[in-house]
């Protein structure tokens, strides 16, 4: 039986309240402090994701943080080596640096979005994602970075567009006047299957002072280099572990104090990717694909930023942020469906070339009451966002403007108007979105131990686009199509909580929360009757009860939460018939997804901790999501599980601490399970393509030599599992879908002064 959103709530209410008496009864004696602040882990880090300073057990709402040290101790480098570790978080590892994370179960593929994606991207709070497709999605190398603040459930309050599932804010250590320092990084590794080739990695930071206590620079430095795995099979010779990926990174910052009040910052961050390869595999169960030439893929950003912190007074603090944001892409892939010369393999298969570019700047002023702890806090503010980009995709048959000339009898038209140069198919798109919103948050507290909180944000989108599908064979179209879109929203996202603090131990609450996504052109626009033009926005409703305590003198920290999500007027990625299978955008049905999520840490010793997060979700279709080439000539049912939505994700972590012996070992165990899940909507868990079922284990062991010196051995997917991650392109038979790195073994250098 379903159990009703409302009976949900209640339920869930009346468990935080025992929940609430209970921690009041054991732990009324423990500690007189006003904070939920256990020795260690993850109720001493201090957020922003908030837009204020705030000790993340304080907050009432359902956030994870992993510190730079952890990151550390993990031997994490980027998203896929910690984000699966937090609840209710999962990762569409498809191709890197395009590759999505999924909250909560808001995802309508486990590719990613033909729209805007559903999880927000920060660094240091400025927005590093644009509107409409995402061009690449940064995945910020973690060296160097003061921690990860990953945000559960509709941020659309406080963050504006896109935080339908939720957001992460990468939070990088800025310039410190007050000291030198000087730290660095080595690794070099193994991965099964790389045939022969060396994992490595090499970064470096240096913080220096210019005016003590009022001026700094630093910088940091990084090149990181993960060898392929994937042999490529279609080549001309085969060629082995061909999805090679290098990652290089600059990041510095200037911080600058003139007077006591006064803070200017200024964060520059650039990091690009190198992918020799695409990493889907081609057959099942094995670690090879097959394409005719070798499908390479090439992103970067450069985010420039300055931020003003400035106390108003003694009531407020004012801050003032700005950023540019540029982005770039380039992706070839195959095309093997024999365009014009009936080519399907080799190195004259049909193939695209995409180019792309997105430039996005943001600007935001915020006034917030300074006294935290006061009986009245507020925030209000205002942010607006400007996006272009540009794209030109092009299909490519080797020898079809020959071909077309030597047989014309085939072909209606000539090679100058089918395939010029042998470029048989081309769009063009020119976008631009704006996205403005006035925002604020008050919390009143009537009585000790109970606050009230609401707010919300009134925004105002803007999308404009124009497609221009030229001339040639795959189109059909002897002259250009063309597209052209300019449309225009408006909203309020509400949000409102009830909080109870029993005692300085527990913290209870219930949230009603609201998200959005911009709507925009389909990039094929204007080329099939089929597809329409644009596509409008989206938004997820939440509904949630949790609850926050610590007990027995901090050796046991507990997170949990119950949530119902509703998911209405989706923007769902459909794709058109065969041959060209041509993507777009339609808004249809809605869907619900009911969960409970489960963080907790216990010490039983100061050298040992057991930590596990517990992720159960129901995500479902709850109306009809239309679509006119599903299977059943209809679409996808009510009760359809939305894609990537595994019901059961679970990590355990085990970390022993002998710091009383010399070289201080450490040791520490990690295990990841996620169940099975499909890959589309399209599929089933009656197919061979489905994510999930499995369990990963990782290993690490490390020792002090001496002080400001650590040194880590490794072993990531100890057990070699082979599961399947994302599988958006995979049919009955044909297996298109990414996979688990394999087993992976190296040593690690961590220094600093």
């Amino acid at each position: 039986m379903r159990i009703s959103r409302h009976g949900l709530i209640a339920a869930a209410a009346t468990g935080a309240l025992a929940i609430g008496l209970a921690s009041s009864a054991v732990a009324q004696d423990t500690t007189h402090s006003d904070a939920v602040v256990p020795a260690g882990g993850q109720a001493d880090i201090v957020v922003t994701a908030t837009k204020r300073n705030e000790s993340i057990m304080q907050i009432a709402a359902p956030i994870s943080a992993v510190s730079g040290d952890q990151l550390a101790r993990m031997n994490a480098n980027s998203l896929e080596d910690y984000i699966t570790r937090l609840p209710g978080v999962v990762f569409n590892d498809y191709q890197p640096g395009v590759s999505e994370v999924v909250i909560r179960g808001i995802g309508a593929t486990t590719y990613h979005e033909q729209g805007q994606t559903t999880v927000g991207y920060y660094l240091n709070e400025f927005d590093i994602e644009e509107p409409n497709f995402p061009i690449a999605i940064p995945d910020i190398d973690t060296f160097d970075l003061d921690r990860v603040e990953v945000l559960r459930g509709p941020q659309g309050t406080l963050f504006g567009s896109s935080a339908l599932g939720g957001l992460i804010n990468y939070v990088a250590k800025t310039a410190d006047a007050s000291k030198f320092d000087l730290a660095g990084e080595g690794l070099v590794g193994s991965t099964k299957n790389a045939s022969g080739q060396l994992n490595y990695a090499g970064k470096a930071m240096v913080n220096i002072p210019i005016i003590q206590d009022k001026l700094a620079v630093r910088v940091m430095a990084l090149q990181r280099f993960d060898a392929g795995y994937i042999d490529n099979v279609g080549l001309t010779p085969e060629k082995k572990a061909t999805n090679d990926f290098r990652t290089r990174a600059v990041r510095g910052s200037v911080v600058f104090t003139p007077f006591e009040g006064t803070k200017i910052t200024y964060l520059g961050a650039y990091q690009d990717t190198k992918l020799d390869d695409q990493t889907y595999i081609s057959y099942d169960r094995t670690y090879q694909r097959s394409t005719g030439i070798e499908e390479p893929q090439n992103t970067s950003f450069f985010l420039n930023s300055l931020r003003l912190d400035q106390d108003v007074s003694d009531f407020a603090t004012l801050s003032v942020l700005g950023s540019v944001d540029k982005k770039t892409n380039f992706t070839r892939f195959t095309d093997p469906y024999g365009y014009v010369t009936g080519v399907v393999a080799g190195p004259n298969v049909a193939f695209d070339d995409t180019h792309a570019h997105a430039n996005i700047k943001t600007i935001e002023a915020r006034l917030a009451s300074k006294d935290n702890d006061g009986p009245f806090r507020w925030l209000v503010g205002s942010s607006y966002i400007r996006s272009t980009k540009y794209s030109f995709d092009q299909m490519y048959a080797p020898g079809a403007d020959a071909f077309i000339s030597a047989n014309p009898g085939d072909f209606a038209y000539s090679s100058n108007v089918l395939a010029p140069n042998n470029r048989i198919y081309g769009y063009l798109t020119n976008t631009l979105n704006t996205d403005f919103g006035v925002f604020g948050e008050a919390t009143w507290k009537p009585v000790q131990g109970l606050e009230l909180t609401a707010g919300g944000r009134y925004y105002r989108t803007r999308a404009e686009g124009d497609v221009d599908n030229l001339a040639g064979y795959v189109s059909g179209s002897t002259v250009d199509l063309a597209g052209h879109v300019n449309q225009k929203e408006s909203g309020f996202t509400p949000k409102a909580t009830i909080s109870v603090r029993p005692n300085s131990h527990m913290l209870a609450y219930f949230t009603y929360s609201r998200g959005y996504r911009v709507g925009g052109i389909n990039p094929n626009a204007g080329l099939l009757p089929s597809i329409q033009n644009s596509y409008k926005s989206d938004r997820v409703d939440n509904y949630e009860v949790g609850v926050k305590t610590t007990l027995w003198n901090g050796a046991l920290t507990l997170d949990a939460d119950i949530f119902d999500m509703v998911w209405k007027n989706i923007q769902a990625r459909e794709f058109g018939p065969a041959p060209e299978y041509y993507s777009y955008v339609e808004n249809a049905g809605s869907a619900d997804v009911t969960g409970v999520e489960i963080a907790a840490t216990i010490r039983p010793t100061r050298q040992l901790s057991l930590s596990t997060s517990i992720t159960y979700e129901d995500a479902k279709l709850t109306s009809i999501l239309p679509y006119a080439f599903a299977a059943n000539g209809v679409g996808y049912y009510p009760g359809t599980t939305l894609p990537g939505s595994s019901k059961w994700s679970i990590s355990n972590n085990i970390d022993y601490s002998l710091d009383n012996l010399p070289l201080k070992p450490t040791l520490q165990l990690a295990h990841r399970y996620l169940s099975q899940a499909p890959v589309a909507f399209y599929t089933s868990l009656d197919t061979p393509f489905y994510r999930g079922r499995y369990n990963i284990f990782d290993a690490r062991v490390s020792v002090t030599p001496r002080e400001h010196l650590r040194l880590t051995g490794f072993i990531d997917n100890l057990t070699n599992k082979y599961g399947i991650l994302s599988g958006p392109f995979s049919a009955q038979t044909t297996p298109a879908y990414s996979i688990i790195r394999p087993r992976t073994f190296g040593l690690r250098v961590d220094w600093s002064i």
